[in-house]
């Protein structure tokens, strides 16, 4: 193992010395190129980041949204049983009228639809942290 380690130094070391060795534009040239690839990465990077912020933040937001539908369903559908109560008399009774059944339903929708749009975002994000992972 120390005489691998020594071998790799030695190719260092030789890759050292062929640095050194080079005409001083060549050195130039490729510490400018060096630079420019350093420069778009950190640009790809800060992208990235933004990007990353913007779909977090509206994650976030999507989430705020379906939390307060679903807390606006189980309002409406205790409203509803509250109303059904009433019309029949009979607590016991709760089957739910037509239209109950079409407001459930829509907000069952709106629900439903939020979440596959969480979803997509969420794979997005993902897709985009592991491009800059890949960057």
């Amino acid at each position: 193992e120390v005489q691998k380690l020594n071998q790799q130094l030695e190719e260092k070391n030789g890759e050292i010395q062929q640095m050194i060795n080079q005409p001083p534009y060549e050195k130039e040239r490729e510490i400018l190129r060096l630079q420019k690839s350093l420069a778009e990465r950190e640009k790809a990077q800060a992208t990235s980041d933004v990007l990353c912020r913007s779909l977090t933040d509206e994650t976030h937001q999507l989430q705020r949204k379906l939390a307060s539908t679903a807390e606006m369903c189980q309002h409406l559908a205790k409203c509803l049983e509250e109303k059904q109560r009433k019309e029949k008399g009979n607590s016991d009774d709760r089957i739910p009228t037509e239209r109950s059944n079409q407001v459930f339903l829509l907000l069952l929708y709106n629900e439903t639809s939020l979440q596959a749009l969480i979803c997509n975002l969420q794979d997005e994000n993902r897709m985009l942290k592991q491009k800059v992972s890949h960057v």
